[in-house]
């Protein structure tokens, strides 16, 4: 789960090749060494082919640096505003057999977040 820091200072989550003000990326964090608090959240019911139900959702915040980087992403379980959670890698975010693309195509890890 890496963020980009740039020259200018700013941090984003995910990397861009340019940042936010023109910045040229300098280095890579990885979020999943710290903690964030959940912003906001949702339940999705109704999800997508291969994508389990119901689905957790989070805009978490990190604090990088003195910097808040905003991500989202599933979560294992349902969360509350103002919990803290952390990044915890899992193999398949979804079904790769599910859906209309070839599995080979796409990556199917990633992160979710997690209570802490």
């Amino acid at each position: 789960m890496k963020a980009t820091k740039y020259d200018d200072g700013t941090i984003t989550y995910p990397g861009h090749p340019v940042g936010p003000d023109g910045g040229e990326p300098i280095e890579e964090i990885d979020l999943s060494e710290f903690t964030a608090e959940v912003v906001t959240w949702t339940t999705s019911t109704a999800t997508p082919l291969g994508v389990r139900a119901p689905n957790h959702l989070a805009i978490v915040e990190f604090e990088v640096e003195g910097q808040p980087v905003r991500a989202i992403g599933q979560c294992t379980e349902p969360v509350e505003i103002g919990q803290t959670v952390r990044p915890v890698y899992v193999d398949e975010l979804r079904e790769p057999g599910a859906g209309i693309r070839e599995p080979e195509s796409q990556e199917w890890d990633g992160y979710r977040f997690e209570p802490v």
